[in-house]
């Protein structure tokens, strides 16, 4: 067999599992989600489920049809929309910066949005106002990547960039302390941990449509991404010579980043960990290929969080534990072990 001949036939064989691959995920973020319909305190069969969600009436007297349309599927659609977000946000900032220890977090959007969160509560503007906390969290992480971009300018690198989104992250993160520090309110202060904890819980139909128009617009710019980013494996004076428009890549990646994870953060807190280790978990998968990482870990983001959210509910139904809490307890050990396995393989 010629070497073409060889080489095609690889070819092929990667397409086919990259293919099954986002076969798998799509199966296993339905099932999840399902499975997110179903899990609760109230106990309401598959079959009431089912009949609440499609067939059910919309009177108030009809506990089950209140619970499943009313409590669970926005809570389940928000656990896609948060999770798509941070699985795929991830996998592109890994893609642009070529380093495998970014995250959402890193351009300073998470910071911004969940400043600007903790000073609607601190000033009373959550309690007066229901979306205000929400609202307040999107001014935040707009804010924020203004900030990141102005300092970063239109030419900097990804370097530049990098340093930008620490020195916001740092400076956003120190005035969330001073507001802890001096809130005058112990009980203002015990909402701002509970709601930085990140969680999906006690969320409605108008978290979903305030997060929705912003993280879809976002996702579609990500992975518009994909052409670009295999073009940088090559560094970015290869990607140029390929056709690449560094300075639009930035900016599509930034302006991405910043609708998808502020929106996501301002409806949910912060969730940790999603965005750094699907990718890692998926990257192998993919023949270490940037555009295909970029789906594979919006699906994977998307599964996970919404296995999450149901172990929360199953593990602790009546302890109120937070989403990013278990994402970090799961994350971290996991973690740990990706390190060690790329540190054996080096030796």
């Amino acid at each position: 067999m010629s070497s073409v001949a060889v080489k095609a036939h690889t070819r092929q064989g990667v397409e086919i599992s990259y293919a099954w691959l986002l076969t798998g995920l799509s199966l296993l973020v339905a099932a999840a989600f399902v499975a997110s319909l179903l899990v609760g305190p109230a106990a309401i069969g598959a079959k009431a489920t089912l009949f609440a969600l499609f067939a059910g009436t919309q009177s108030e007297n009809d506990a089950a049809v209140l619970i499943v349309r009313e409590i669970r599927l926005p809570r389940a659609l928000l656990g896609v929309l948060v999770g798509a977000t941070l699985g795929l946000s991830g996998a592109a900032l890994q893609g642009y910066l070529r380093n495998p220890l970014a995250e959402p977090g890193l351009v300073g959007v998470s910071a911004g949005a969940a400043l600007g969160a903790v000073t609607t509560i601190n000033t009373g503007l959550a309690s007066a106002f229901a979306l205000a906390l929400p609202l307040g969290g999107l001014a935040g992480g707009l804010a924020a990547v203004l900030i990141v971009q102005a300092l970063a300018g239109l030419r900097g690198g990804p370097l530049t960039l990098i340093l930008a989104g620490v020195a916001v992250t740092t400076f956003a993160s120190a005035l969330m302390s001073l507001s802890l520090n001096l809130s005058p309110n112990p009980f203002a202060a015990l909402e701002i941990v509970f709601w930085l904890l990140g969680s999906l819980a006690d969320r409605s139909f108008t978290h979903v449509w305030l997060a929705a128009p912003l993280i879809l617009p976002g996702l579609a710019m990500l992975l518009l991404l994909g052409r670009s980013l295999d073009a940088l494996t090559l560094g970015e004076d290869g990607a140029a010579n390929l056709g690449v428009n560094l300075a639009t890549t930035r900016v599509l990646l930034v302006v991405g980043v910043a609708l998808c994870v502020g929106a996501a953060t301002a409806v949910a807190g912060a969730i940790g960990f999603v965005g750094l280790v699907v990718p890692h978990l998926l990257r192998p998968l993919v023949a270490q290929r940037p555009s295909r990482l970029l789906t594979s870990s919006m699906l994977g983001g998307a599964a996970l969080v919404l296995i999450a959210d149901i172990a929360v509910r199953v593990i602790a139904p009546g302890a109120d534990l937070k989403l990013g809490v278990l994402t970090s307890l799961v994350g971290a050990p996991l973690f740990f072990y990706l390190v060690m396995k790329t540190r054996r393989s080096l030796l």
